[in-house]
């Protein structure tokens, strides 16, 4: 009998733990940068997200008699993406609210992994942006120490590269400092380098295919080359500081890759990552804020399921056709 599962469906022997190895590896090397930039402080905010991770899915999983599965390293690399998105200030207990926030609300509820509809890192920061927004205006200057635990309400903030595009100056970064990392955000945007390679990793072992970042990271160029927002930059320059700005090569590389979350079908995953490119960049310029990507990939997430519908094999569209036809006849008889 052939048994049909959610995804991630791998065609490889090895499962989702070795999956999410490979996307833990350049995120580690991710935040192994950004303390380099801020200090241990970095650690303490993604090891404080991690815990919260593992011990809520641990914990539901205990409470509600299910199968144990912390050790497919899902909820590792959920809590590690969290503290990514996070700024280095950001106050520790925080953490530890979106870590059972985007287990428990946005993953478990649903079924666990590959049920769950949204990226519970994305959901988890976006509920976090909502509840305590002060805590996103915050972005110290790199080379900060920052205190280990202590919050720091009389720290001195400077202005991120896109804080200054939504203001239509040039950024006081160079391309060389934004592809290095050496600017203010959230701990997982700091190193577009690291970001890259650790997206070539990922395409080399097959973890994540080309349709999504190319779709995601294309559309945002493209918008960038038609509408710049700052006329007196040269136009490559703009073009490469929007894509290298924020957190679009983040979240195009390790969020919106997201298996459960993303279309299944090649032509599905152009179109959702054209869409996210041109949500962010949309809100970037008519947004309140400088950065959108979360909320970008979020309302692409709700249409997954619209995507794959319209996208999906004419064999399965067949099928489909079918299985309606015959509930259609049962639900006559009655």
């Amino acid at each position: 009998m052939l048994t049909v599962t959610l995804p991630p469906h791998i065609r490889e022997n090895e499962g989702t733990a070795r999956v999410m190895g490979c996307v833990l590896l350049p995120l580690l090397c991710v935040v192994a940068l950004s303390t380099y930039y801020y200090g241990p402080r970095v650690v303490i905010i993604t090891a404080i997200s991690v815990l919260s991770c593992v011990i809520s899915e641990w914990l539901y999983q205990r409470l509600t008699m299910k199968k144990c599965t912390v050790g497919d390293l899902s909820a590792v690399v959920t809590g590690t993406l969290l503290a990514c998105t996070l700024p280095p200030s950001i106050p520790v207990w925080m953490p530890i609210v979106g870590g059972v926030f985007a287990i428990v609300a946005v993953k478990q509820v649903f079924g666990g992994i590959g049920r769950n509809f949204m990226n519970p890192a994305l959901a988890a920061r976006a509920f976090m942006m909502l509840s305590w927004p002060a805590s996103f205006t915050t972005w110290p200057p790199v080379h900060t120490r920052l205190s280990l635990f202590r919050s720091m309400p009389d720290l001195i903030t400077s202005a991120t590269p896109l804080a200054s595009l939504k203001a239509g100056e040039q950024p006081a970064e160079d391309l060389l400092q934004l592809f290095i990392g050496e600017r203010a955000g959230s701990i997982g945007e700091t190193a577009a380098v690291i970001l890259i390679a650790g997206g070539l990793l990922l395409l080399v072992t097959r973890v994540i295919t080309w349709h999504v970042p190319a779709a995601y990271i294309g559309t945002v160029a493209a918008i960038a080359l038609i509408f710049p927002r700052v006329s007196y930059m040269p136009l490559g320059t703009y073009v490469l500081t929007e894509i290298m700005s924020g957190g679009a090569l983040l979240g195009a590389i390790y969020m919106a890759t997201d298996y459960s979350t993303s279309p299944v079908h090649p032509v599905g995953k152009i179109i959702f990552g054209v869409g996210c490119g041109a949500l962010t960049m949309f809100m970037r310029y008519k947004g309140s804020g400088p950065e959108s990507v979360c909320f970008a990939i979020l309302v692409m997430n709700c249409f997954t399921w619209m995507i794959d519908r319209a996208t999906a094999p004419v064999r399965l569209r067949d099928n489909w056709t079918k299985i309606k036809a015959k509930f259609a006849r049962k639900g006559a008889a009655r």
